[in-house]
């Protein structure tokens, strides 16, 4: 039976700006109301990885793959599990012994109640096979209590996507999380699909 460690991390709120203009002329018509100002900056959800954002290939001494990481994230290690943060969002990468490649089913069976066993605030999402370019993947979505505000200790909710690759005897897993809400795909798409092996 696989051993795989679980992820949550940070907290997540909406905001929207929309800027009025407007006009006149001594008749009263052509007046612009609730215009949108196409030189204002868009608001983005907390969480959301810019576009700009830079990424480079990681690869742990004596591993045999490799995968992209956001440049400048912070790294911290613990075990045999690596994890990359900013201030919202994280991506954790570690790699366990296994036989075989996991089935949806063996997930539902097996990972879904650990999960929700040791996640908090644990809401199942899907689990389903999603084709990458370093191989098919095992992903599991579901919800997650994030870490509370240092500041005002409010509690947030984490979307997390945990997927799950089998190579040569061995299960790399990258589980990636972010603030509900936050438009990541693009990002989240990147180091998923970024994953090669070297043997």
């Amino acid at each position: 039976m696989r051993t795989r460690t679980l992820l949550a991390a940070g907290a997540a709120a909406v905001v929207i700006g929309v800027a009025g203009c407007g006009g006149s002329s001594d008749s009263g018509e052509g007046q612009a109301t609730g215009a949108v100002d196409p030189n204002q900056a868009e608001a983005s959800p907390p969480g959301d990885i810019p576009d700009n954002q830079a990424f480079v290939a990681y690869s742990p001494l004596g591993a045999h793959y490799s995968v992209k990481v956001p440049e400048g994230w912070a790294r911290t290690q613990s075990g045999g599990a690596v994890t990359f943060t900013d201030m919202l969002n994280a991506i954790r990468i570690e790699t366990t012994p296994a036989a075989a490649a996991p089935t949806p089913s063996e997930a539902k069976r097996t990972d879904l109640p650990q999960l929700a066993r040791s996640v908090k605030g644990f809401q199942p999402g899907s689990v389903d096979i999603v084709n990458r370019q370093g191989g098919r993947a095992l992903r599991i979505t579901y919800l997650a209590d994030a870490k509370p505000d240092p500041v005002t200790g409010k509690t947030g909710t984490d979307a997390v996507e945990r997927y799950v690759l089998f190579h040569n005897g061995k299960d790399l897993v990258l589980t990636v999380s972010g603030p509900k809400g936050a438009d990541n795909v693009d990002p989240w798409m990147i180091v998923t699909d970024s994953v090669r092996w070297s043997q």
